[in-house]
């Protein structure tokens, strides 16, 4: 990892399995890289009730961001509240990663390209495309690429495509 440290850093809180964590997210995103692993001490144990020598916490950057996985406890889930976004340049991408992060996930309750991975975490699979529709001055185009976009899953590109050009 890179000695700059990055102004804002995302903070994964898993269930004393971040090691397992980070390995699906380096193993997903070619552009990917694991940093520094800090380890729980006796210190503080009577409050977090880990054992010292256990994995604490491991840096790890995909796609040039910076993130760290805590091995905390059940203690605290996931919500749709907060997603990452992946822009994807083509349908092939979307497909990609939309495939790789819902194997053992969750894109049932989902719409407009949200899914949860296995570990609970949202992501949103966009083809950039989509943004470039969306601020179309055309309010007529918007409104037909929102319709079928609040009707699809995983998000199909040509079709999106089809509802922009009417």
């Amino acid at each position: 990892m890179d000695t700059k440290i990055q102004k804002i850093t995302a903070n994964f809180w898993f269930n004393m399995n971040a090691e397992e964590a980070v390995e699906f997210y380096t193993s997903v995103f070619n552009n990917s890289k694991v940093g520094r692993t800090t380890y729980y001490t006796d210190a503080g144990k009577e409050i977090h009730g880990i054992d010292a020598g256990k994995v604490m916490t491991i840096e790890f950057q995909i796609e040039g961001q910076d993130f760290v996985a805590l091995n905390g406890s059940p203690a605290f889930q996931y919500t749709e509240a907060v997603s990452f976004i992946i822009n994807c340049e083509s349908q092939e991408e979307v497909d990609y990663y939309w495939d790789k992060l819902t194997e053992d996930g969750d894109e049932k309750a989902q719409v407009c390209g949200w899914l949860k991975d296995r570990f609970g975490v949202s992501w949103q699979v966009v083809p950039i495309e989509l943004n470039r529709m969306l601020v179309s001055a055309d309010k007529g185009k918007v409104e037909r690429v929102m319709s079928s976009l609040l009707k699809m899953k995983k998000l199909d590109l040509a079709e999106l495509r089809r509802a922009y050009e009417g």
